[in-house]
């Protein structure tokens, strides 16, 4: 069956209803914000359980449930490995950051640096900030876009328009309040969804094969391997990269991007505040690794049915009008043998002795697609559209399409389009609040009135959506679009960390030498990212550290040539 004729009237009318839903009620419930208070902070009367769905629904955005499951299909549950940092990062932040946020008052988390340090550098940690959130921000956009317009054939232009236009309008309306009390409908739609994906999965496995028997299959394919204590730096996931790097990583991220502290900024009390994050801590784990099973049982679920040899589905016309069909066609011709053999050697669930048997399979099999990827890129490197050859991001998508009955795909395709407004509107929401507060608002020398703040952060977010939607315009798909965000971040966020943890901590450091420290640290992060020489996760403990010991360097050494001097007049 066509993709095209899949997507029926009534799924339409689910995926719309779900959205207009979406937008009306957040421009609705906060059409009355008047004052900076209300506008960005959300009048600071948050429910806790609104916190932890607001700051969940942030982190989890439509990259999330494309790639996650993608990732599993093809590398299994060692991805969660990822979030071990998380629990312990929410428990420091609750302790530490929290309450002197809340102490304080501040809108934003980089007013606080201008007390302990100076304007410079908290105009800096801001602008760091600002860059690689607005890039984040277009590539929530894009990520779903790009799958969705691939898949069902949309256009991709106007595609980055809606998702944008439609976060536009309830955020410029409602602020940080339409954000939180739409991303709890968001929160909902998207654990039902997966629920239901995951039994309709379960569902249409042959009779006799049980979730037991699914893990098993699973397991003699190597998906199953969730814990890796390897300390090979080659290996991004590994139990002390998300425990070390993960916890840098998820500090940085929950305790410095205004994206997230504004989410518990407002909280109606620290404690509100502390119980929401505390929530997201217990919760996310748990969340990430059922959507990777998801995506395991999806791998399951093809071993018993046909799976295409790359699950871009611009890919087969690509290659049927290039000079590699032939070649292509060999590779396919023995995919499809493997897949028939494995069928017969899982009928009846996995006997130990068959276990190696399927394994040399799969490795063959791997050997076929990496093949397939080759010819691909080939094509992509004479043609004047880019093709994607990595299929990571549209497993899930696929199986949706061509395995759900009418009225779920919409229900789906409602859940990957709310995941994508909810992380995008929080994008916007923090991008605007430090562009008005941070830059605008500290260096505009008149006194203005709160109107005037509030008219001028929804310019702010106005712009930084239209921002966003260029940038979305403009990307191009990455070797997975999860990690891709995930980079952006560890580029920057270790840096901004280590600055917050010298105002916290080391009470001797001043501005100059941290702001000094921050640029030299941020120059050596994109050295050491450009020539690859660690993974990613590192680059957000290595900048933490860079930037604290530099700076302590700096001002030591400031302070030694200072009493040297008042010896020498002494």
């Amino acid at each position: 069956m066509e993709i095209e004729s899949k997507l029926h009237v009534i799924d339409w009318i689910v995926l719309s209803i779900t959205l207009i839903f979406i937008v009306v009620y957040g421009t609705y419930v906060t059409r009355k914000n008047s004052s900076v208070t209300d506008y960005i902070k959300g009048g600071n009367d948050t429910k806790w359980w609104t916190i932890g769905l607001s700051v969940m629904a942030t982190q989890a955005s439509a990259i999330t449930f494309l790639s996650t499951p993608g990732q599993a299909f093809h590398s299994g549950m060692g991805f969660v490995q990822f979030y071990f940092g998380l629990p312990i990062a929410m428990i420091i932040i609750c302790v530490v950051f929290i309450p002197i946020y809340h102490k304080l008052k501040v809108y934003t988390a980089y007013e606080f640096l201008e007390g302990r340090f100076d304007l410079k550098t908290r105009s800096l940690a801001a602008i760091l900030f600002l860059i690689q959130r607005g890039l984040a921000a277009g590539i929530t956009i894009f990520a779903p876009a790009i799958i969705l317009s691939a898949v069902l054939d949309w256009d991709l232009l106007i595609l980055n328009i809606i998702i944008g236009f439609l976060v536009i309008i309830y955020t410029v309306s409602g602020g940080t309040k339409a954000v939180n009390v739409t991303q709890k409908q968001q929160m909902i739609i998207i654990f039902l969804g997966m629920l239901i994906a995951f039994y309709m999965i379960m569902s249409q496995l042959p009779a006799d094969i049980t979730f037991k028997k699914a893990i098993d299959i699973a397991g003699a394919s190597g998906k199953m391997e969730v814990l890796d204590f390897s300390f090979d730096l080659n290996n991004r996931y590994t139990v002390w990269t998300g425990f070390i790097g993960g916890t840098f990583l998820m500090l940085s991220y929950f305790g410095t991007d205004q994206s997230q502290v504004q989410r518990y900024l407002s909280g109606k009390s620290i404690r509100e505040s502390q119980l929401g994050l505390i929530f997201n801590g217990l919760l996310k784990v748990p969340m990430q690794f059922f959507i990777l099973l998801v995506g395991v049982m999806v791998f399951v679920f093809y071993q018993f049915n046909t799976s295409p040899l790359n699950f871009n589905p611009k890919v087969d016309d690509a290659v049927a009008n290039s000079k590699y069909a032939a070649e292509y066609a060999i590779l396919q011709k023995e995919h499809i043998d493997i897949e028939n053999r494995k069928k017969i050697l899982l009928s009846d669930g996995v006997q130990r002795s068959e276990k190696e048997v399927i394994k040399s399979l799969n490795e063959r099999d791997l050997e076929i697609k990496a093949s397939a990827k080759d010819i691909i890129d080939k094509i992509d490197a004479t043609s004047m559209e880019k093709i994607e050859s990595n299929d990571k991001d549209y497993v899930f998508i696929h199986f949706i399409l061509h395995n759900l009955p009418r009225g779920l795909i919409g229900l789906l395709l409602a859940v990957i389009l709310s995941a994508a407004m909810s992380s995008t509107a929080s994008e916007l929401n923090a991008l605007a609040s430090t562009t008005a507060i941070d830059l605008y608002k500290r260096n505009v020398k008149s006194l203005k009135s709160e109107e005037h703040y509030v008219k001028a952060s929804k310019w702010f977010t106005l712009a930084w959506g239209i921002l966003a939607i260029l940038v979305a315009c403009v990307a191009n798909l990455f070797d997975n679009l999860i990690q891709l965000v995930n980079i952006i971040g560890s580029i920057f966020y270790g840096n901004v960390l280590g600055i917050f943890l010298l105002a916290f901590f080391v009470k001797f450091v001043k501005g100059n030498a941290v702001f000094i420290a921050a640029v030299i640290t941020q120059i050596i992060i994109f050295i050491v990212f450009y020539m690859d020489w660690l993974p990613y996760l590192w680059l957000n403990l290595l900048g933490c550290i860079l930037v604290m010991t530099i700076a302590t360097v700096i001002q030591s050494f400031k302070l030694n040539k200072e009493q040297l001097r008042d010896e020498k007049d002494n």
